[in-house]
C-alpha cells in the first residue's frame, strides 16, 4: 500500500494505505461533504460534492483520486464553494421538498448539506414529473420524488446483497432509479433486508413506518400490549440518546415501554434459547440419519426469502425451526388465550427488531393461527427511538427494569444470537459434550467469532469432526452456495446472516459503519460473559416449556418453507 505525504489546505498529512484522497482529507480532520460515497461500497463519483482543487487549478473528485506523495490540494476555495452550492441548488430544484413531513426529516443528508452550505433559496423550477409512491413492500417505502440519483441503494443491493433489484433507467434528465420495468418492489426478488434504506441519504427509500398502529394499540383500553425485544436492539438503541455503541440498555428500554403503555415486556432471548434447543436437536437427528447436509440456520427471514425466490433446491436443507421471534410469538399468543377470555381483552403482540425483513416475516401465512398472526406488529429500533422521543422520555436518565418472568430467564448463548457467528456458537455449546469453561474459551477462539465474511471451523462432537461455516452478507452466502454446488466445500452446519455483521447491523438499527457494528457485537459478548447461565439447555423455563408443549411442539415451534412459485 502506498505511503507518503500530502499537503491539504497547507497542512502536512501523512497517508498509509488510504484508498483515496477523500479518506486522507477526513484523516486530517476535515469533514468533506458526500452523497454517493459509502466507504463500504465501490467508488461511484457521481455527486461531485467532494471535489478538491490542485495547485494548478484543476478540480477533481477526491473519492476517485489516489493519494500521491507530494500532492497539494485545497478543499475550500471560492470556486469549490460555488460549485457545491450550485449542485445542492440543482438537486433541491428536482427534489420533493416536503421536509417537515418526510420520514428522514432531521436525518436527511441533503437537508443537512443545504443548511451547512447556506442554500436558502432555489432559483430553478421543478420540471420533473411526479412519481407514484411504492409502498407495496412490507419492509420499505420507495419515493422516487426524493431520489438524488446517488446510486447508493443500487450498489448496496448489488455489492452487499447480490440481489440487484434496483438500477438506473433512462438517460439524461429522465434518469431514474427503479426496479426493472418499473415494477413494484413486491413484484421483484426483493428480500426485504432494507439495506437500501439504510444507505439512502434522503427520504427516497425509508423503513415502512408502523408507529401509528403501535400507538393505537397502546392507547386502546381493550387491548393488552405484550412486547418482545430482540438481542441486537439492546446494544444499539442507546446510541440515539447519547450512550456509546454496545451499551446494554434493555432495562431502560423495558422501563420506557412500560411508560408508553405496554403491559408486559419480554426478552426475545428466551425464544432464542428455544431455537437453540430445537435446532440442535434437529441437527443431531440429521447426523444420525445422514442428512440432508448442510443444515442451514433459519433465523434470518431475508435469507429464507432469497432461497424461496432464487435457490429453492436448498429449502430442504433449512432447519424447520421458526426464528426466535416467531417461536416466542406463538408461545405468547397461545399462553394469553385463556387470560384474554378471562379478562375480556385482546392481546396485541409487538416485536422490537433490528431488522426490516422481520416485518415481512410477521405477515407470512405460515406464522398465523386461526387467521391471526403470532406477531401482530414489528417495530424496528429506529421506530421505537422515534416513539420514545415523541413522548419526551429522557431515556439515558431512566431507572432500569428487568423483563417479565418467567420468560425473562435466558442464557448467554441466546444473547449472542444478535451477531454473526452467534447462532452457530450457541448450537455448538449445546452439542459438544464437555460443558466446562475451557470448552467455552476454546469455542470462543475457534474461529466462530472471526471477522471474515465467510469462515469455517471444525469441531469434534462424539468422535466425529463437524464442519461448520458462518457467512454474513448475502452476496457472500451466494458465493458459499456456489462452492457447495461445485463440490469445493462440504459443511454439516451453515449459519447465514443476510446483513453484514449480523443483526447488530440490521437496517432497522441506527445507521453506523462496520466499526460501530463491531462495538455493538462486543456489547452482546459482554452480556454473555456476565450471564450466569451459558448454555441454552441449562435454562429451566425453556426446558420445562418444551416438555409441557409435548405433541404441540411442532405446531408452535416449527415451519416448512416452499419455493416462491408454489
Amino acid at each position: 500500500m502506498a505511503k507518503g505525504v500530502m499537503y491539504i489546505d497547507g497542512q502536512r498529512v501523512e497517508f498509509d494505505g488510504e484508498k483515496n484522497v477523500l479518506a486522507v482529507i477526513r484523516k486530517a480532520g476535515i469533514g468533506m461533504p458526500t452523497f454517493c460515497y459509502y466507504s463500504e461500497l465501490s467508488t461511484f463519483g457521481a455527486c461531485r460534492m467532494c471535489v478538491v482543487e490542485d495547485e494548478k487549478g484543476k478540480i477533481d473528485t477526491s473519492c476517485s483520486m489516489e493519494p500521491r506523495d507530494g500532492l497539494k490540494i485545497k478543499t475550500n476555495t471560492t470556486r469549490l464553494l460555488k460549485h457545491r452550492r450550485m449542485i445542492l441548488e440543482l438537486m433541491l430544484a428536482s427534489h420533493c421538498r416536503d421536509c417537515t413531513t418526510c420520514e428522514k426529516n432531521g436525518e436527511c443528508r441533503l437537508q443537512e448539506m443545504a443548511l451547512r452550505f447556506g442554500v436558502r433559496k432555489v432559483r430553478f423550477g421543478d420540471t420533473r414529473p411526479h412519481y407514484d409512491l411504492d409502498s407495496s413492500s412490507p419492509a420499505v417505502v420507495r419515493d422516487p420524488n426524493k431520489c438524488i440519483l446517488c446510486g447508493d441503494c443500487i450498489r448496496t443491493c448489488e455489492e452487499m446483497q447480490g440481489v440487484g433489484v434496483l438500477n438506473f433507467a433512462h438517460r439524461g434528465s429522465d434518469l431514474q432509479v427503479m426496479p426493472a420495468f418499473d415494477k413494484k418492489l413486491t413484484d421483484t426478488n426483493c428480500i426485504s433486508c432494507g439495506q437500501c434504506a439504510a444507505a439512502c441519504p434522503t427520504g427516497a427509500i425509508t423503513i415502512y413506518n408502523e408507529i401509528g398502529r403501535a400507538w393505537r394499540a397502546l392507547h386502546n383500553p381493550d387491548i393488552r400490549v405484550v412486547v418482545q425485544i430482540a438481542p441486537a436492539v439492546r446494544v444499539a438503541i442507546g446510541e440515539a440518546f447519547g450512550l456509546a455503541p454496545g451499551v446494554n440498555a434493555i432495562d431502560k428500554l423495558v422501563t420506557a415501554l412500560k411508560m408508553m403503555g405496554a403491559e408486559e415486556v419480554y426478552d426475545t432471548n428466551f425464544g432464542a434459547d428455544l431455537t437453540v434447543l430445537e435446532e440442535s436437536a434437529e441437527f443431531l437427528a440429521r447426523l444420525e440419519k445422514g442428512g440432508p447436509f448442510p443444515m442451514f440456520t433459519s433465523c434470518c427471514p431475508a435469507w429464507i426469502k432469497y432461497l424461496e425466490n432464487e435457490n429453492p433446491k436448498y429449502l430442504k436443507n433449512v432447519s424447520t425451526c421458526k426464528s426466535p421471534m416467531e417461536m416466542f410469538g406463538a408461545v405468547l399468543k397461545d399462553r394469553y388465550k385463556a387470560k384474554d377470555a378471562e379478562d375480556g381483552l385482546k392481546t396485541f403482540h409487538i416485536a422490537i427488531m433490528p431488522c426490516t425483513a422481520k416485518k415481512m416475516e410477521a405477515k407470512r401465512e405460515e406464522f398465523k393461527h386461526d387467521g391471526q398472526p403470532d406477531v401482530d406488529l414489528v417495530l424496528t429500533t429506529q421506530e421505537v427511538i422515534n416513539m420514545i422521543k415523541e413522548v419526551g422520555i429522557e431515556f439515558a436518565e431512566l431507572e432500569g427494569e428487568a423483563p417479565e418472568m418467567p420468560f425473562g430467564m435466558s442464557t448467554g448463548a441466546a444473547t449472542i444470537f444478535g451477531t454473526t457467528g452467534g447462532v452457530a456458537e450457541a448450537v455448538a455449546r449445546r452439542v459438544v459434550e464437555d460443558k466446562s469453561r475451557n470448552t467455552l474459551h476454546a469455542l470462543q477462539f475457534s474461529g466462530l467469532r472471526a471477522p471474515d465474511s465467510i469462515r469455517s471451523v471444525t469441531l469434534n462432537v462424539g468422535g466425529r469432526d463437524l464442519n461448520i461455516a458462518i457467512v454474513h452478507g448475502l452476496v457472500n452466502a451466494k458465493n458459499l452456495l456456489k462452492d457447495i454446488d461445485e463440490g469445493k466445500a462440504q459443511y454439516d452446519l451453515v449459519e447465514v446472516m443476510t446483513c453484514k455483521t449480523g443483526c447488530v447491523g440490521g437496517a432497522g438499527q441506527p445507521h453506523g459503519l462496520t466499526a460501530i457494528k463491531k462495538q455493538r457485537a462486543e456489547g452482546l459478548y459482554d452480556a454473555d460473559r456476565n450471564s450466569l447461565i451459558k448454555h441454552s439447555e441449562s435454562n429451566p423455563v425453556a426446558v420445562d416449556l418444551l416438555k409441557e408443549l409435548g405433541e404441540r411442539n411442532h405446531e408452535l415451534l416449527h415451519v416448512h418453507y416452499k419455493a416462491a412459485e408454489q
